[in-house]
């Protein structure tokens, strides 16, 4: 089957797009959610699997997104954070859907804008909201997150190897100089580099990105209201591209809960408290040549659901 539609690819190619419609197992004139629109991409293929009755909300909170919105009676523009799901679906008169995706990689559009200091590639301020009615920015956050926090934030987020130390000479190097953009805070912590400098600020950048936008904490909201928010046998695919946001849907499919715990009875068996019945047992991973057309889309885990 076709899954290439017309999409915009200069905002992003979406991502394992065949795998996610067909985990969906979407039903002609069932409702679906599309939790991050971004370029369209994901949504104008679930449109093209749905009749005249069926609807699509798309949740996007990144204002540039809204430009991508699809001119289909079908479908409904929300920009808000998918954390409001359950929210704004009642807002529109909602309780039930047949179907939830999420992408929570950032956007192609939003790397390659300059302006918005996702990149470590060009110079911008130090921004990275993909919320601009927010007043967190990664500026802010350097410049005034205690050590400790800063040290906790790189080394969970980012993965960081030598975050403590990263931490401790931003606390001395900012009351010298704040810092402002995103060559200056390169150039600022160029010594502390371990290994590859491309991937060494890669991680530093991705982890300051989750701060400011509070992921993972959108995440587990947006989780913990997907039970109430699906209606039987109706499914989830949600798509990561970071171990931790991966760990936390394998987690709360399999048990309804985001703590690891060992705790098994006597006779073997885990208490789990989920509504979800896996349709993945292990994520599925991008082909070799979706990666060769996409790079951005070799660290993409996609996880589908369905609700009991």
């Amino acid at each position: 089957m076709n899954y290439m539609r017309d999409f915009s690819p200069a905002y992003h190619i979406p991502v394992l797009l065949s795998e996610a419609m067909d985990g969906l197992n979407i039903r002609a004139n069932g409702v679906y959610v599309d939790c991050t629109f971004g370029g369209g991409g994901h949504s104008t293929e679930i449109l093209a699997h749905l009749n005249p009755e069926g609807r699509l909300y798309g949740f996007d909170q990144d204002a540039d997104a809204r430009k991508n919105s699809l001119p289909d009676e079908r479908f409904v523009f929300i920009p808000h954070n998918f954390r409001h799901l359950q929210r704004f679906l009642r807002l529109h008169n909602v309780t039930a859907v047949d179907g939830i995706l999420a992408d929570l990689g950032v956007s192609s559009h939003q790397f390659d804008e300059p302006g918005r200091g996702f990149s470590t590639r060009a110079d911008a301020n130090l921004d990275m909201r993909m919320d601009k009615r927010q007043a967190l920015t990664a500026e802010s956050v350097l410049n005034t997150y205690t050590e400790q926090r800063l040290q906790e934030m790189f080394s969970r987020y980012g993965e960081v190897t030598n975050a403590k130390t990263l931490a401790g000479a931003i606390v001395t190097l900012r009351n010298k100089t704040g810092f402002r953009t995103v060559n200056g805070f390169k150039q600022a912590i160029a010594d502390l580099v371990k290994g590859n400098p491309n991937r060494y600020f890669a991680q530093v950048f991705q982890a300051l990105r989750i701060e400011v936008n509070d992921e993972t904490g959108a995440l587990r909201e947006m989780l913990e209201q997907t039970p109430a928010v699906l209606k039987p046998g109706g499914r989830i695919a949600i798509i990561s591209f970071h171990s931790l946001e991966d760990r936390m849907v394998k987690q709360f499919f399999r048990s309804g809960h985001f703590e690891e715990k060992d705790e098994q009875d006597p006779y073997g068996s885990s208490p789990s408290h989920t509504v979800f019945r896996l349709i993945t047992k292990k994520p599925i991973t991008p082909s070799a040549k979706e990666v060769s057309l996409n790079p951005r889309a070799r660290s993409a885990k996609l996880r589908i659901a369905e609700k009991i």
